[in-house]
């Protein structure tokens, strides 16, 4: 790990909790009192921040860059469960009892990450409960994408799956371009067909055939530009 640990309290003009819906419902006051007990720590590409079975007791906020978090299958292959991005979390089944990481959470590239212990978060719940009931909220919208992650792998087909998972990605990571969306992939080709549970060939050839459709086009390895919203909506079976 990088060794770059330091506190949040100079940089009260950017904090992260400014960034997680979870703080949401705090004034700046309020998280301004409690900066001090934030500890940040950076992360390289390719670095582990949790590993699966490993304890601890620590909540993990993203600050900025993005990482995967993935379990691997009985026959090796890894399958990634979850992206997280600025002002996304994990970590908050150590919050209240002693589990094990459930996955392992691995840096996509240069990571900052803001950290609470679970005295530190618990007391925060104390004085601030309704940010209990934001976590409820974002891990409730989490599990139903994680079920229809694992729905999808069993029912739809891969046509409607690579739309939807292309639709989510413009959502989170696309910025407006005069032809259409431009998406920078937190993914490789590779991590994205191992999300999606299909081989890297078919994946290519998929996103080929899309691209000779005119729905996308590939700019580069890691950016996709979505031509044709409306048909890619379409494809993933969704109704705008």
């Amino acid at each position: 790990m990088t060794e770059n640990i330091y506190t949040c309290t100079h940089c009260l003009d950017q904090l992260c909790m400014h960034k997680v819906p979870i703080f949401s419902l705090l004034d700046h006051k309020d998280i301004v009192n409690i900066a001090e007990l934030i500890i940040h720590r950076d992360f390289q590409k390719g670095e582990i921040i949790v590993a699966e079975g490993d304890k601890s007791d620590a909540i993990v906020i993203i600050h900025g860059g993005s990482t995967k978090a993935y379990k691997y299958a009985p026959d090796g292959r890894e399958q990634i469960l979850y992206i997280f991005s600025e002002g996304d979390f994990f970590g908050e089944q150590h919050l209240l009892s002693n589990q094990t990481a459930a996955f392992t959470v691995e840096a996509l590239e240069p990571v900052k990450t803001c950290m609470f212990s679970r005295a530190q978060f618990q007391k925060l719940l104390l004085n601030f409960p309704n940010i209990g009931i934001k976590i409820i909220e974002e891990l409730s919208i989490r599990m139903t994408r994680l079920e229809n992650t694992l729905q999808s792998m069993g029912v739809r087909n891969i046509d409607t799956r690579i739309g939807g998972l292309l639709l989510e990605f413009a959502a989170k990571y696309g910025t407006i371009a005069p032809e259409g969306t431009l998406i920078r992939l937190p993914l490789s080709r590779e991590g994205i067909a191992n999300y999606l549970g299909i081989t890297r060939e078919t994946m290519s050839r998929k996103l080929g055939q899309l691209e000779s459709e005119g729905v996308i086009r590939s700019v580069t390895n890691k950016t996709i530009l979505i031509i044709n919203h409306d048909a890619l909506v379409a494809i993933a079976g969704l109704v705008e």
